[in-house]
């Protein structure tokens, strides 16, 4: 994969005249796993879609490289950045395969059919997701799970150095969203792909991610990595709840422990 340098310089990003994100400056970590963390309607999708050149900002620019995204040619662009957005609709009855292969997309011609290199691509993002058992189901038959692991394999068939995903884990059961991060991190660790994600669950976001964006109402409140940013403070600030930030006995990122109105039980369990 080549280096690439992603900032955003100085945006402002809003919806008419609704201003979600203020003034704000952050560069992206080369190869690495960037998690964008805050509460709901915070602006983390914002951010992530006006990374992805789907939102202009109003005031300042994205800059790839040194240019402005919104100046870069779609086609070439898409060969750097792939993108997942949240809930993908698939067109009724499609095979696993040839949604994949709608990867492919940004490396073809015109009216030019798939290559002997395109179906490289197709059956390598097919194995790296484990799906390639199911490149001739219908997409229609398969579980949440499974679905988007095709999601995300369209995403890799796509080759680029960049790869955005928007909450991928919703609406997924704990078995689901671990293998769909552990295969990102896979991802990662051998193909030095960039990936950036919007995610809610905090203590899978200190787990997996190398660096954490954290957002308040548009605006950054921290970013660094996990273990240097992640405590009480920075979750009060940015959920408004109390907690306690332990040692994840497992990954030795920060665990966070929720304090709520009732944290007691007269009786602990016994494991």
């Amino acid at each position: 994969m080549k280096q690439h340098k992603l900032e955003a310089n100085h945006i402002n990003v809003g919806y008419d005249k609704k201003e979600v994100i203020d003034d704000l400056s952050v560069t992206l970590p080369d190869g690495k796993i960037s998690v964008i963390i805050g509460a709901n309607a915070c602006g983390k999708s914002t951010l992530l879609k006006t990374y992805a050149r789907l939102l202009q900002p109003k005031k300042g620019e994205i800059l790839l490289d040194g240019k402005n995204i919104h100046l870069e040619n779609t086609k070439e662009l898409a060969k750097v950045i792939g993108l997942l957005p949240q809930s993908p609709i698939a067109p009724e009855g499609i095979r696993v395969s040839d949604l994949v292969a709608r990867g492919r997309f940004p490396h073809q011609g015109f009216m030019s059919s798939l290559t002997e290199k395109d179906y490289e691509a197709i059956q390598e993002a097919l194995e790296m997701m484990k799906i390639a058992d199911l490149a001739d189901r219908s997409i229609d038959e398969l579980s949440g799970g499974q679905r988007q692991r095709v999601w995300i394999a369209m995403a890799l068939a796509q080759q680029t150095d960049i790869l955005f995903l928007d909450e991928p884990t919703t609406y997924l059961d704990i078995t689901y969203q671990i293998e769909i991060l552990d295969l990102l991190k896979e991802l990662n660790e051998t193909k030095k792909t960039t990936i950036i994600m919007v995610l809610h669950d905090i203590n899978l976001s200190a787990r997996y991610a190398d660096h954490i964006i954290a957002l308040k109402d548009g605006d950054l409140v921290a970013e660094g990595n996990p273990c240097n940013i992640v405590n009480e403070d920075l979750i009060k600030t940015v959920f408004n709840l109390n907690c306690s930030v332990i040692s994840d006995p497992i990954s030795h990122t920060p665990l966070i422990i929720p304090i709520g109105k009732y944290p007691r039980k007269e009786e602990g369990c016994q494991i």
